[in-house]
């Protein structure tokens, strides 16, 4: 199916598609996200900082 510009610039699928067939279960999303996150915490020596944060957030919270 040919994809569209609307006049805001917003991609719309041709009218034979199902509303709901562009949307996706968030399980779905965390199954892309999480593993590229880690990957890129452990690329990048990110845990340290994670860990500060955290523990900057739970300090906050009074935890």
């Amino acid at each position: 199916m040919a994809m569209q510009l609307n006049g805001a610039g917003r991609r719309h699928r041709a009218a034979a598609s199902h509303a709901g067939a562009d949307t996706r279960h968030p399980a779905v999303a965390l199954a892309i996200a999480v593993p590229c996150a880690v990957l890129l915490l452990v690329l990048f020596g990110g845990w340290d900082q994670l860990v500060t944060q955290t523990r900057a957030v739970a300090d906050l919270i009074g935890r």
